[in-house]
């Protein structure tokens, strides 16, 4: 009794191995339209030897002549000229595509969701947006301010397209990009006791002083209580850094500030800030987006002004 051995199973060949690509099919087009493939050559912004060699590579490919060369021209093959039909419809629907693709990018780029903490959100943002509105005038931006925490909700429930943040940590989900550096300072109305130390105030005893302080989730709140090991109960909890440096303008109580928010205070007298013994307040600065989705458009360049 005989057997019949079966042949492996070969999957078929990729149709992009099978079919020219659209250079090749451009370029026969051109031969075909203008009668010559020096001239074909010269439209495509390619050499005359590059085009001969293309369209003998794609002559191989299809197993077909299509092009007959002489010194008065160059004539389509029988062949070649059916080739050249479907070129043209592959062509014409490639043109369709990209025009698609296009209008899928315009519509990408006609708009920017951004949310930020409030410090970045109040005093770097709008610089970066009025040099990213001179660089694209067409995108509409809309901003959300809030703590950490929320950019971060923000940007993994896709209501916003980049976020910035100041916290210790990348929030769980997110890629980021360090953009800048601050550092947290106390500071005091100048009729507090603190603004009259000789003395820098040890990390114990700011440790255990009621302050004035924002929320919890907040990229400033979370750098000072991981700094000091704990905080006291809050003596005012307020949910943007203008208020808490109002509130410490006022006399209301000391508080804890980034440097960029109040040197104008400071400069006037307004604010007086108190040396801190051994302690450091420093924190990074992040653009955040979901984890694997890189900017893209508007937000890219937004991320790039950011870094100049």
């Amino acid at each position: 009794m005989s057997s019949v051995t079966e042949e492996p199973h070969r999957p078929p060949a990729l149709l992009a191995h099978r079919v020219p690509d659209l250079g090749a099919l451009e370029l026969l087009l051109a031969v075909a339209r203008l009668g010559s493939l020096g001239g074909a050559a010269r439209e495509m912004g390619i050499t005359q030897p590059a085009a001969s060699s293309r369209i003998r590579s794609m002559e191989r490919q299809l197993g077909v002549a299509l092009v007959d060369r002489s010194p008065r021209g160059s004539r389509l093959t029988d062949a070649g000229a059916l080739v050249t039909d479907w070129a043209r419809r592959i062509v014409e629907a490639a043109e369709a595509f990209d025009a698609g693709a296009q209008a899928l990018r315009d519509r990408r780029d006609s708009r920017l969701r951004v949310a930020a903490s409030m410090t970045i959100a109040e005093y770097l943002l709008p610089g970066w947006l009025l040099a990213l509105r001179a660089a694209r005038p067409d995108t509409a931006v809309s901003l959300h301010a809030g703590n950490s925490a929320a950019v971060a909700q923000r940007l993994l429930s896709d209501e916003a397209d980049l976020g910035f943040v100041e916290g210790l940590s990348v929030p769980t989900g997110l890629d980021s990009v360090v953009i800048a550096h601050d550092h947290l300072i106390v500071v005091t109305a100048p009729g507090h006791p603190w603004a009259r130390r000789r003395s820098p105030l040890a990390a114990t005893e700011l440790a255990a002083t009621p302050l004035i302080l924002r929320e919890k989730g907040s990229g400033t709140r979370q750098v000072l209580d991981a700094a000091l090991g704990g905080l006291a109960r809050p003596l005012i909890e307020l949910s943007s850094t203008t208020a808490v440096k109002a509130a410490a303008v006022s006399g209301a109580g000391p508080a804890v500030l980034s440097e960029l928010a109040v040197g104008e205070e400071l400069s006037m007298r307004r604010l007086v800030r108190v040396p801190l013994e051994k302690v450091s307040l420093a924190r990074d600065l992040r653009a955040v987006w979901p984890t694997g989705h890189r900017p893209t458009g508007p937000a890219r360049d937004l991320l790039s002004l950011t870094r100049g």
